[in-house]
């Protein structure tokens, strides 16, 4: 007999690539671990605590018993909050069962791609892309077709290239904005004009995941759901962990056609059921309350990112943009392929950010999950000291690559 006991894994499991932004953070953590100073720039999380108000709104739903089960597409006051929101911020009307909680943005968009792919159908994301988008499309039987734009567009795709894309396979147009990984912010006008090539398409459903909608700098932020010719089959997909720094409160929403919204209200139902109820009391008041504390995380996110930009820029081969929103910058660093120190040679973004882990002591994620494998990603949801200390171990790292 084997001593190696049988692993009967699924085949999809198998199949399936591990979260980078996870694995990057795990790997920070370990060499910590073991007394290195590392300063980890991996996570998309904000460093800010969760503000006080809506703290102790949690804190008294608690006191008041509300530890029970919720209904699956979420307490009816938290959907009349969101109901409100998307009136109010984004000019988009929902009645209540347009709208579903679930537990973080991420079970969302699993909970639609569910509800919408089936086998071999193609879902269209714009890359640079969260690197979950494509896992959670393969996992439901569908095929990711990246559609991408590089620094030189500000990482953003136009309209021609989404319309070259689609094919009669469509069933989903998935992207973000502002944008995890780059930051990069669609205007009103590009949105038009993307909804514009979509709109013959009945077939098509458009995802637009706007979880960094409060951390934006461009002073005004747009919904593709508002665009008359589309609104019908656009999802907006929003949730609570950026703006009011509430990641591991896991509330995320959407709004959207009441069929998918009962689709995506029986998959949970089988999945999770509803989120947790004392978070979703809290965050009913967050949507209302004053969002003064919002606005200052977003305000020193736009002065730390001045900052990053200004001292990647300095550094040889780095070619960075200024990115709108969120909080990430994402330069190419295709330079650097090719290049070695003497005992490692750069071939790829990954082993550029392993480069930097183990010589730096600095975590960041390649870009290669992000389906951009000539850039990296460095989140600035840290401190100014951190920040300062984390580039200047970078410029001095690869200032020791040279060509092989």
């Amino acid at each position: 007999m084997s001593d190696v006991a049988v692993q009967p894994l699924s085949q999809l499991v198998l199949d399936m690539n591990e979260s980078a932004t996870i694995k990057m953070a795990q790997m920070a953590r370990d060499l910590k671990s073991k007394g290195n100073d590392v300063i980890d720039l991996s996570l998309g999380e904000p460093d800010f605590d969760t503000p006080e108000h809506i703290k102790e709104a949690a804190k008294q739903a608690l006191d008041a018993g509300f530890t029970k089960y919720t209904p699956v597409p979420g307490l009816v006051e938290l959907r009349q909050a969101i109901v409100h929101k998307f009136k109010r911020d984004n000019g988009l009307d929902f009645a209540m069962n347009q709208i579903v909680v679930s537990n973080g943005a991420k079970q969302t968009i699993a909970n639609l791609c569910l509800a919408i792919l089936d086998e071999g159908d193609e879902a269209i994301l714009f890359a640079p892309y969260w690197v979950s988008y494509a896992e959670i499309v393969r996992m439901c039987g569908g095929v990711p077709v990246e559609v991408g734009a590089g620094v030189e567009q500000d990482f953003k795709v136009t309209a021609d290239q989404v319309a070259a894309a689609i094919t009669d396979r469509t069933k989903v147009v998935l992207f973000s904005s502002p944008c995890n990984p780059t930051g990069s912010v669609y205007g009103k006008e590009e949105l038009e004009a993307i909804a514009a090539v979509i709109a013959p398409h009945e077939q098509i459903v458009i995802i637009s995941d706007e979880i960094y909608e409060y951390i934006n700098f461009t002073g005004s932020h747009a919904s593709i759901g508002a665009v008359e010719s589309v609104k019908h089959r656009t999802v907006t997909v929003n949730g609570f962990a950026k703006g009011f720094a509430m990641t591991g409160w896991r509330l995320g929403y959407m709004g959207g056609p009441v069929y998918l919204a009962a689709a995506c209200a029986k998959i949970q139902g089988q999945f999770t059921s509803g989120a947790n109820a004392f978070s979703q009391k809290a965050a009913a008041y967050a949507l209302e309350a004053d969002l003064a504390p919002t606005w200052k995380m977003r305000d020193e996110f736009l002065r730390r990112r001045n900052i990053v930009v200004e001292l990647v820029s300095q550094i040889p081969g780095f070619v960075v943009n200024n990115p709108a929103g969120a909080f990430y910058v994402f330069p190419d660093i295709s330079y650097y392929f090719g290049k070695t120190d003497g005992n490692v040679t750069i071939r790829t973004a990954d082993d550029f950010c392993e480069f930097l882990l183990l010589n730096a002591h600095v975590g960041t994620v390649g870009g290669d999950s992000f389906g951009a494998p000539d850039c990296f990603r460095i989140s600035y949801a840290a401190s100014e000291e951190n920040l300062r200390k984390a580039i200047g171990r970078i410029a001095e790292a690869v200032g020791k690559l040279k060509t092989a």
